[in-house]
């Protein structure tokens, strides 16, 4: 206890040094709160603080832009439910777009795009530019136009034309659209079957066009078609039916069981009417008929 209280003990010398200790600490703390030190005011450009402050402002703009998804070009008829969001496009526009693509549709111009998504001008505007489409669409190839040799020709009388069953393949090659590959093939059918009935069954040599056979017709003709007996449909058997091009055992037995139910045939279209009948080989059918 008295170790304790002899730390607490000063002399007098101590005590006035712990005194004005004590003062100089207080008139330091008043003099600081009191006194000013700077030497000048703080004088503020306030043109220079506007010009700065717009600087920052201009710099936070560039920022939030940066910050925005970039549009990218793009083919329209390919936009998700993510990529009209982004876009700006509402639901119903993208669904309307989904439903057009859905018939198996294509969207070909920016025009066609805004009609068929019916989107607001603003939108339209700002993407329209991105829209990128296939060559093919943007940059078509002009069609060829070919020249018709037979077109600008007075139409031949039927003494000129020639005869399909003994034209050869150098007569048949001068027709537009026939080469040596389609000469081939009439004369390979011709061969086949003895000669042509009817310049119907030019339709049966594989690959002939329409216009290439309305082009064949106005240069050829059948003088001399294949002679053939034709079979009474009304009284023939079975057994002669299936002698007809196309017409096989099953056919045969149904268009009599069908004669037969109806008493008769009153036309070559009730054939379309038998159970499996060859529609597409009617008009070569009825050649071979009475």
């Amino acid at each position: 206890m008295n170790n304790l209280k002899s730390h607490f003990v000063f002399t007098k010398q101590q005590r006035n040094g712990i005194f004005l200790l004590l003062l100089l600490i207080i008139a330091f703390q008043c003099v600081y709160a009191y006194v000013s030190f700077s030497s000048e005011d703080i004088i503020v450009d306030s043109k220079a603080l506007q010009l700065f402050q717009k600087e920052i402002d201009s710099l936070k703009l560039v920022e939030i832009e940066n910050r925005k998804p970039k549009i990218y070009p793009f083919n329209p008829n390919f936009v998700t439910d993510y990529k009209g969001y982004t876009l700006g496009m509402s639901s119903e526009e993208i669904n309307r777009l989904k439903k057009f693509r859905a018939k198996n549709q294509w969207v070909n111009s920016a025009k066609q795009f805004q009609q068929v998504t019916k989107v607001s001008d603003s939108i339209f505007n700002k993407i329209s530019p991105y829209f990128k489409f296939p060559d093919w669409v943007t940059n078509p190839k002009p069609k060829k136009q070919y020249s018709n040799s037979f077109s600008k020709e007075t139409p031949k009388t039927e003494t000129q034309k020639i005869d399909l069953n003994i034209a050869t393949a150098i007569q048949l090659q001068k027709v537009y659209g026939i080469g040596e590959a389609f000469s081939e093939r009439i004369i390979k059918y011709r061969t086949k079957q003895n000669g042509f009935v009817s310049i119907i069954e030019l339709n049966e040599v594989y690959g002939l066009k329409p216009e290439t056979i309305s082009e064949l017709k106005k240069s050829f003709s059948l003088k001399t078609p294949k002679a053939i007996s034709r079979i009474n449909l009304n009284t023939a058997s079975k057994a002669e039916l299936v002698t007809v091009r196309f017409i096989d055992y099953e056919i045969a037995h149904n268009i009599i069981e069908f004669r037969t139910l109806h008493e008769g045939f009153d036309s070559f279209e009730e054939l379309t009417k038998v159970k499996g009948f060859p529609l597409k080989k009617l008009e070569i059918i009825k050649l071979y008929l009475q």
